[in-house]
């Protein structure tokens, strides 16, 4: 059922000046490799991007075309009358010029316009044009909350094609107007190389723009950065990191393909590093350069945390890659260090955040689906890739960390757990309850899924009934259509979910890379006492 058509609001019209801003800006921003004249100004080529937002203050993220120091202010006008200068960042070449400020002190429900400005290190007077971002902090007190999520950019082999308009899906999310956007992992495919023409089943070709760090697997820093860069030539992403703040979190094609500390990349021809500690060092490094994720005072490298977003709502963002033993079958009836995929650290993290959290609703973004089948060798159905082991029975493996932390999540009475992620590259919806498990000791809740933005469409995947789901709604494509379906098929999905400011429901919908509502659940928040 197609939603109504939206009033407009002011946001919405706010947000559409930007995409028209950034699209006229489209020819100055569209190569973000260091090549300069002689005296040329400096250039942003990569836009900017926020992030990591909440009520007081938030992430602002720019990458200059050469040494730089670049200035960022901050003002609740178009005009920035009232603007507030921050010192300046120096951008330099160790990290490939990117740069990021914490923008603090800002006024709760309000919208920000932000900009970033450039000087040349050489040349003071040398001084980019500037370049401009907004955002909306979260509100102190009760409002409507509008956000979406999704995951896998620029994988399988389906990079940019402007041709056929780059990447749509990402337009199609701006045009929804949200407050902020959940990249659920698979932020880029540092794994993918790609080509510059595939051959299309309906007889067209498929014409990827192709820079030399797309060209081959990414091993050193410099490759695993160019992945980003490379995602940012892209117009529409470029105009909805101007315009929405983006919360990220990583998954496998980061580093490689399923890694985990067993992967063994010694028979891959691909790669002259071998070493999967190195890759996601590296990885890792360029991930938190190129990406507006706040840094975590004592652990610079942590992806896991909570951002709040007033008092309906909490988002807890998981990582199950970076902590997890290696991949195998999963059939540990104790807790081990092969069995964990959270980590007893996150996970006792992630048991104090919930049980603090006063928000109505507590989102928790995990990179992976519970229930959902992913084999690591998908040929042989061999080894787990995910959480679920593909026996319905006892919770084993990984299913044992998720166990304990489902039954915590029933006797601290916590209300109101809703689960979103991606990485199957389809969308659903998944309905999980006791009274369908084999293990019992837990509410009822939902997991929603969705994906890819801009990659191949696979699926749908076997569910495994050790916590019980049942899937109420699957968009994947027909036994007709085979695999790794191209963005141009249609297939690219997103979620958007929509909290009411005065009653506290929450609205789910699952939607296409054309808007159109494929599916949607209303929830009733509990209320206790």
């Amino acid at each position: 059922m197609a939603a109504p058509p939206a009033t407009p609001t002011r946001r919405s019209v706010l947000v559409r000046t930007a995409l028209s801003s950034l699209a006229l800006a489209s020819g100055a921003l569209a190569m973000p490799a260091l090549v300069r004249g002689a005296g040329a100004r400096p250039a942003l080529p990569c836009g900017v991007q926020s992030g990591d937002v909440d009520a007081g203050s938030g992430v602002a993220w720019t990458r200059a075309d050469r040494p730089s120091l670049v200035e960022f202010e901050w003002a609740t006008t178009a005009s920035f009358a009232d603007a507030v200068r921050l010192p300046a960042v120096a951008a330099l070449p160790e990290t490939d010029f990117a740069v990021k400020c914490l923008l603090t002190g800002l006024p709760a429900d309000q919208e920000i316009v932000w900009r970033a400005v450039a000087r040349d290190l050489s040349d003071v007077n040398a001084v980019s044009e500037p370049v401009t971002g907004r955002f909306r902090t979260a509100p102190a007190s009760r409002r409507s909350v509008k956000f979406v999520w999704s995951g896998d950019t620029v994988g399988q082999g389906w990079g940019i094609d402007e041709a056929r308009g780059g990447m749509l899906t990402y337009a199609a999310m701006a045009a929804r107007a949200p407050d902020f956007f959940i990249h659920s992992g698979d932020t880029v495919y540092a794994d993918g190389p790609l080509r510059e023409t595939v051959a299309l089943a309906d007889g067209t070709v498929w014409r990827n723009l192709v820079t030399p760090a797309k060209a081959k697997v990414a091993e050193t820093l410099d490759e695993f950065r160019g992945q980003w860069t490379y995602n940012l030539l892209d117009a529409n992403l470029r105009a909805f990191n101007a315009a929405v703040p983006t919360f990220f979190q990583w998954d496998d094609h980061e580093v490689v393909d399923n890694w985990s500390p067993g992967k063994d990349l010694s028979a891959d021809g691909r790669y002259t590093e071998t070493s999967v500690a190195r890759l996601a060092a590296r990885a890792r490094r360029a991930f938190h350069e190129m990406t507006p994720i706040r840094r975590t005072p004592g652990a610079p490298g942590r992806i896991y945390r909570v951002i709040r977003h007033g008092p309906l709502l909490d988002v807890f963002f998981l990582d199950l890659r970076s902590y997890r033993g290696p991949n195998g079958p999963s059939l540990e009836t104790a807790p081990t260090p092969e069995a964990r995929i959270l980590g007893a650290a996150q996970l006792a993290w992630l048991k104090r955040a919930l049980a603090a959290s006063t928000a109505t609703w507590k989102v928790i973004a995990c990179d992976m689906p519970i229930g959902l089948v992913v084999w690591d060798d998908w040929r042989a159905k061999a080894g787990v890739e995910a959480v679920a082991n593909g026996e319905d029975g006892a919770p084993k493996g990984r299913e044992l960390e998720f166990a304990g932390l489902l039954s915590f999540i029933r006797r601290g009475g916590i209300d109101n757990v809703v689960w979103l992620t991606a990485d199957v590259h389809y969308t659903a919806a998944h309905h999980y309850s006791p009274d369908r498990a084999a293990f019992q000791d837990f509410e009822p809740f939902w997991e929603f899924v969705s994906g890819p933005i801009h990659a191949g469409t696979f699926g749908p995947n076997a569910l495994d009934m050790t916590f019980g789901p049942e899937a109420r709604f699957v968009k994947a494509p027909g036994p007709d259509q085979g695999v790794n379906l191209p963005p141009s098929m249609g297939l690219q999905f997103f979620g958007e979910v929509e909290i009411e400011g005065a009653t506290g429901v929450m609205t789910v919908r699952l939607l296409d890379s054309a808007s159109t509502v494929l599916h949607a659940e209303t929830l009733e928040p509990a209320r206790r006492g």
